[in-house]
């Protein structure tokens, strides 16, 4: 790794996705993203870094796994400075072979979408959303998760839940007997 990069990627990594990449009740840790290939180009007043070939990205109770992942963030500092410092995370697009794991919960698809500023994850190409804790799956196209409403939204969604508990009569108990013509009913 050269040295540019040893001095960019702590500060730009650690800063900038931890936020949208923390759990929520988990304690925070430091972001870690390994790949084949890391570019990052910096504007008055965005950086844009781009990671490429096996990405993995972990950071405080979550994992990512993709073929290309971008970041956005806001930039500060000084404007002369040739990477600026990230200040505020806007985006997160994961594609290919896309797969995130958050405790009990996992995700797959060829595009993930985090936009931190609105609470809300679009997953499309085929999304699958498991959770393990209530043994449920969610696929559609796209399935859209609003982390501040807890909601999820989707279009042709298929959802597959534990079997209901059956509401029919116990087998092992004699049928009731039809109440006699003309009598009430107890």
């Amino acid at each position: 790794m050269t040295g540019l990069l040893r001095t960019l990627l702590p500060g730009l990594l650690l800063s900038v996705p931890a936020a949208a990449l923390r759990a929520a009740d988990a304690p925070a840790t430091d972001t870690v993203v390994e790949a084949q290939s890391f570019d990052s180009q910096s504007t008055d007043t965005q950086t844009v870094s781009v990671f490429a070939g096996n990405v993995t990205a972990t950071s405080s109770g979550m994992k990512i796994t993709c073929d290309r992942l971008e970041i956005i963030s806001r930039r500060g500092g000084r404007k002369e400075d040739l990477i600026g410092k990230p200040e505020q995370f806007q985006s997160l697009v994961a594609t290919g072979r896309v797969h995130i794991v958050q405790g009990d919960r996992e995700a797959t698809c060829q595009r993930a979408e985090v936009l931190p500023g609105e609470d809300r994850i679009t997953l499309t190409g085929n999304p699958m959303v498991i959770d393990h804790g209530n043994n449920s799956t969610a696929t559609g196209e796209p399935l859209i998760l609003y982390r501040g409403d807890r909601r999820v939204h989707g279009t042709n969604v298929r959802l597959v839940l534990p079997p209901l508990k059956n509401l029919g009569f116990d087998k092992n108990q004699p049928p009731p007997t039809a109440p006699a013509a003309g009598s009430a009913a107890p």
